[in-house]
């Protein structure tokens, strides 16, 4: 019975197999360790409260309690108040029927409702501690698996247990309760040690049974939907062993207390271990070493050859400091024997043996789980906290030292602490309820805050409609439009014949970047590209427009250098990504700035003289500048190059648009009336006439307010990458100060603006992260996140990305139904050259816009083609196809 630490290791990584195979699907039926969910999905953050009835039901005693759980105690202020009755428990119950059982519990729990005048006209919640295996598919359901310890009432395996409670409480009648929970020991265990100390995720039972629970990864646990958050697992490791894998630590001692047990061959490490077995393996032991003349000098007594004579509290008093030897001598004499003080001291011995055997085996099972919480967090060093409760652990004095010292042995790399559970299995059954109501009100407030960014089909369509007649309104000379449908001055896409060396300048957010882009004759999709990125400091993009076109000449002047070509004169196109009318292909006048840009003396100009001037002013190089040239127009045109079919340009990114290729019959502000051209719709303008007031949200509100140009891009400032984070931010703001989210800590780092940037958003949302990852990137943000903290902001960001993906899609479906209707068809095949890095990184942001778009424009077939190279790559074609015009 003595094992050393190699024995014990070899053990401790055997159970954590045991554990493994008890969480897969696959070889759960067949695993001895039945590692059942519990469905409970957080420890208590202390701002639990409430009055709760309990039943505890399962210990060496039957408890009916009445707990209040204060509020606003917090952790650390033990706000729990308890009134508790125990109840006798008849043997024959134990062993009869079921409903009988069940019919005792419930008058008890009547009587415990007279005597402490609790009203029975009012419901009263009840948590229900239930120390046996049960399989739970809801915290209020448990499927009874099998009775342990002494238990064997009939008609109740594989029966709710709860349903036989609700029943029982029907047929003894007169009380309004709701049974809200069902919690085995080893779990309330757990909840109560962390009511007063968030790092306790174990709970531990050394009593009559023995048993542990853990806080799992939910993506571990195959029996439960969803990987997202935690879910204490109740390991049921009594079990441990049913399938041989302790056979070679077992004794004849424990086959014989196996053999007369009531359930032989079941709960093998229980019967190592717990209170209910120690006393016997001591007595077991005591008579063989008598039998063989070692004791006694071989007189063994009747009382000795008994079952049950030698008890668990024996073997505590024998151990006992001080009266160890005295109270051995004592117990041996009531089994009619005559000890020597060596019988007594060899006795005191075997007992040490025996009891010392127990914690080792347990202190193996459990350094197994505390390093499986390690591993599962990935982290070098764990701070943890077990919760323990059982008489054994409770009444045996040498019995939590040892413990505590060899899992300390055998985990150095923990810092492990224990904690005695306070009258845990029923305190912290009503615990579990409490945190239940709590985080159902929690869900509860989360989906109302969150229900404004869900849009229905209706809505979506009604952004679809609003979209057409504000598409149809621009295209007018007379009259006010949010969408000014600027032309473009493009007439057609490549068609292949582009060739030579362009120059194509781009400038359309935080870099500009210079091109040189060389097409080869008659070679479809043949082009080399060489480029060169420079950044804009905030105090150019705010400053003086003069500034802003010298830096930009100074860039281009680089890259010429950079290529050797400062004599070349070369024709260029120039990207300007802001709503620019346009007279010709190569005159545009800013609108208005948008994305952040405020360089002043630049609105109502046109951007190809202030650059010509400024490249004037260098007097370094010269430029032949043929066309100015939008972003989304650039897109769709480099996407032309590779699918003819390709008439539409979208962009997704830092701002949001859309051009496409309109009849010019339709477009009232050109002469010509033949043929077609790019109209840039600037479809980021659509609301400001307050045409999407009714889907506008508080938070939307306040970041328009916020925002550089309040009451502008009201579509834009749904969808765009550059407010995205931002209404993220008010939620989370919005969510914390009514204490949903990070205990409801206002932090400065969550006042700032601009802080949660939308790479953020891509981030957290991708399936592929573990919610560790979401807490490390909330951490970089200065914000402590629990793993319910977590699970929270992921929602946030899913519906807030999820709306903007859909508005997209539902303003999609305008443009694609127009061109078809445009051209008479019924069905229309098309293609949409896509760009920008909400688009394309956003793990979920393209697949919710084709699929809006194609439930709301059934009649069109729209392939969706990623840019490469889109706004300069276009931005080349496009002065390549200008200039072919030309000649």
């Amino acid at each position: 019975m003595r094992l050393h630490d190699d024995q014990l290791k070899e053990i401790s990584a055997r159970f954590q197999a045991e554990m493994k195979k008890g969480l897969s699907s696959e070889s759960n039926a067949a695993a001895a360790v039945k590692m059942l969910p519990t469905r409970v999905r957080s420890t208590p953050d202390g701002t639990e409260k409430g009055q709760f009835l309990a039943l505890d039901l399962g210990g060496s005693r039957f408890k009916v309690l009445q707990v209040k759980v204060r509020e606003g105690m917090g952790i650390r202020r033990g706000g729990v108040e308890m009134e508790e009755k125990i109840y006798p428990m008849p043997k024959e119950l134990l062993i009869g029927r079921g409903t009988e059982l069940f019919d005792h519990v419930s008058e008890s729990l009547k009587d415990f409702l007279h005597e402490k005048n609790i009203s029975l006209e009012k419901k009263h919640p009840l948590a229900f501690t239930f120390s046996f295996p049960c399989e739970q598919a809801t915290l209020n359901q448990g499927f009874l698996l099998n009775w342990s310890k002494n238990y064997r009432a009939r008609g109740l395996q594989g029966k709710d247990v709860v349903q036989a409670l609700r029943e029982a409480i029907d047929r003894t009648g007169g009380m309004d309760v709701e049974v809200l929970a069902m919690v085995n020991d080893t779990v309330a265990t757990m909840m109560t040690c962390g009511f007063d100390d968030q790092y306790c995720e174990v709970g531990l039972i050394i009593g009559t049974g023995t048993n542990a629970c853990y806080m799992e990864e939910l993506r571990h646990v195959d029996l439960v939907e969803g990987d997202e958050g935690r879910m204490c697992v109740n390991t049921e490791w009594g079990a441990f062993g049913e399938d041989g894998a302790l056979n070679d630590y077992i004794t004849e001692f424990d086959r014989d207390v196996d053999a007369t047990s009531n359930n032989p061959g079941k709960q093998i490490f229980e019967k190592m271990v717990s209170g209910m077995y120690l006393g016997e393996l001591v007595r077991l032991v005591v008579l063989k070493m008598a039998k063989l003349g070692l004791l006694f000098d071989g007189h063994v007594s009747d009382a000795l050859r008994t079952k049950g004579k030698i008890t668990t509290a024996h073997v505590a008093a024998m151990e006992n400091y001080k009266d160890g030897l005295k109270n051995t001598k004592n117990l041996l004499t009531d089994l009619d024997l005559t000890p020597s003080s060596d019988d007594c001291v060899a006795v005191q011995h075997v007992s040490t043996i025996v009891s010392f055997r127990s914690s080792n085996l347990v202190a193996a099972a459990l350094a197994a789980i505390l390093s499986r919480i390690k591993q599962n967090r990935n982290l070098r060093t764990l701070r943890i906290t077990v919760g323990v409760d059982g008489t054994v652990y409770k009444k045996h004095p040498q019995y939590p030292k040892r413990l505590h010292k060899v899992v300390r042995r055998l985990l150095p790399e923990c810092h492990v602490r224990f904690v005695l559970s306070d009258s845990g299995s029923s305190k912290g059954a009503a615990l579990v309820t409490a945190v239940a109501q709590r985080l159902a009100s929690r869900r509860r407030q989360v989906d109302e805050t969150l229900s404004p960014f869900k849009l229905s089909q209706e809505q979506l369509q009604l952004v679809k409609t609003r979209m057409r007649s504000g598409l149809e309104a621009g295209l007018k000379s007379k009259g006010p439009s949010t969408i000014k449908m600027l032309p473009s001055f493009v007439y057609r896409t490549p068609d292949g014949n582009e060739h030579g060396k362009y120059l194509a300048l781009d400038l359309g957010g935080t870099n500009f970047r210079a091109l040189l882009v060389n097409f080869k004759k008659g070679l479809q999709q043949n082009s080399r590209l060489y480029h060169k990125i420079y950044t804009i400091p905030l105090e150019i993009m705010q400053g003086t427009g003069e500034e802003l076109f010298d830096h930009i000449a100074q860039c281009v002047s680089d890259f010429l250098d950079y290529m050797g070509m400062k004599n070349a004169h070369l024709p260029a196109g120039f990207t300007f990504s802001f709503p620019c009318e346009q007279t010709a292909i190569d005159t545009g006048t800013l609108v208005s700035w948008t994305k952040g840009f405020k360089a002043t003396d630049c609105e109502g100009q046109d951007v190809v003289s202030m650059l010509r001037e400024a490249i004037k002013r260098r007097n370094e190089f010269d430029l032949d500048i043929v066309a100015v040239v939008n972003d989304t127009v650039g897109t769709m045109m480099s996407c032309a190059y590779e699918d003819p079919q390709c008439e539409i340009g979208l962009i997704a990114g830092t701002g949001t648009n859309v051009c496409y290729m309109e009849q010019l019959k339709n477009i009232e502000k050109t002469q010509e009336k033949t043929g077609k051209m790019c109209i840039n719709t600037e479809w980021g303008g659509l609301g400001d006439d307050g045409s999407l007031d009714d889907i506008i949200t508080p938070y939307d509100i306040e970041v328009n307010q916020n925002s550089i140009n309040p009451g502008k891009q009201r579509f834009e400032k749904l969808t765009s990458g550059m407010y995205l984070g931002e209404v993220v931010r008010q939620v989370l703001l919005d969510l914390t100060r009514g204490g949903l989210l990070f205990r409801g800590h206002v932090t400065e780092a969550l006042k700032t603006p601009g802080i949660f940037q939308t790479k953020y958003l891509s981030q957290i949302e991708s399936d592929r992260l573990a919610l560790l990852q979401v807490r490390s990137i909330l951490q970089q943000l200065g914000l402590d996140s629990t793993c319910e903290d977590s699970i929270i902001v992921k929602e946030v960001c899913g519906a807030v990305s999820r709306r903007a993906a859909q508005l997209c899609g539902a303003g999609m479906a305008a443009v694609v139904d127009k061109i078809r209707e445009n051209r008479g068809l019924d069905h229309l095949n098309i293609t949409v050259g896509v760009d920008g890095a909400l688009y394309k990184l956003h793990p979920h942001f393209s697949g919710v816009l084709q699929e809006t778009a194609r439930v709301l424009a059934p009649q069109c077939n729209v392939t969706f083609l990623p840019s490469e190279e889109g706004s300069g790559k276009g931005a080349a074609l496009i002065t390549a196809v200008a200039t072919q015009k030309q000649e």
